[in-house]
């Protein structure tokens, strides 16, 4: 990839916007699945709004535009001790949509075009009120993990939703930009911020395998190892593996955006993580 992109800083929101336009239409659909599953007393899908969340570091000179992923590190207090998430949280669907409802009536939500005919018209309405509920979920939940003022989110478009594989929950992601000088205050559930600069995920020697295996404690029929691709991450405190949910969600978005493609990872590094019981459920 020609990485001069990353410097055109005008042009890439609006890159993004466009490319992230279609996407639009999967957050819909997978939300009325769910609402009809959960109202057909079969087991409940909970849902997740989170934001895959961009800023802009003039400290970054080193790496071009100066771009970051700015994401979280979850504490042992919570559910998946120790992983990297975006920022956001569980969908409470009452006071979610009551926000919403600010984002709909003032014009917070990028402009969705309405097609001709009343249907069409009907389809476009129902994206932007599942967008828009999703995003007051997203920046609830932003607000009280990192103290991150809604209004200093820019929304620039959604990705397709990702259903984890441990836990029956959905998430919907969205991407945003925030402004350079805010400084994130984390509350007890999450660990440290963590910023990964954007051009990292472009170098074919950040990524490796990750070795996942259950410990006894865990209740799975199956132990492991299990394999993933991961990103390694180097900061002030050593490794950090960017993996699972987060690193599928953001690959959805280089994919998408950049046409990226993850690399070979046949010879790549290999780290290895053992999951005790408390990975479901945390130390609270």
């Amino acid at each position: 990839m020609d990485l001069t992109l990353l410097q055109q800083n005008k042009q890439l929101p609006s890159l993004i916007k466009k490319t992230l336009a279609p996407c639009a239409n999967d957050f819909a659909r997978k939300w009325q699945d769910i609402r009809h599953s959960n109202n057909a007393c079969q087991p409940r899908q909970q849902t997740a709004g989170v934001l895959l969340l961009l800023c802009q570091r003039a400290d970054c000179t080193s790496e071009p535009g100066g771009w970051v992923l700015q994401l979280i590190k979850r504490s042992s207090r919570v559910s998946q001790a120790g992983d990297i998430s975006c920022p956001g949280g569980m969908l409470h669907p009452l006071i979610d949509w009551a926000f919403s409802l600010l984002f709909i009536r003032r014009g917070f939500l990028p402009c969705l075009p309405l097609s001709v005919g009343s249907a069409r018209d009907v389809a476009a309405a129902e994206r932007k009120k599942t967008i828009s509920l999703f995003l007051a979920n997203a920046l609830r939940e932003s607000w009280e993990e990192l103290h991150l003022n809604p209004l200093h989110v820019s929304l620039l478009g959604s990705l397709p939703t990702y259903s984890l594989h441990l836990f029956r929950r959905t998430i919907f992601p969205l991407v945003a930009i925030t402004r350079s000088d805010w400084t994130p205050i984390p509350n007890p559930e999450v660990d440290k911020i963590i910023e990964i600069p954007l051009t990292s995920f472009f170098r074919k020697d950040s990524y490796g395998r990750y070795m996942i295996e259950a410990s006894e404690t865990l209740p799975t029929t199956d132990q492991g190892p299990w394999e993933f691709p991961c990103l390694i991450h180097e900061d002030d405190d050593g490794e950090e593996i960017l993996w699972g949910a987060t690193f599928y969600i953001t690959m959805n978005f280089l994919g998408i955006v950049f046409d990226f493609q993850l690399p070979d990872l046949h010879a790549r590094r290999i780290r290895n993580k053992t999951l005790n019981l408390d990975y479901l459920s945390g130390n609270r």
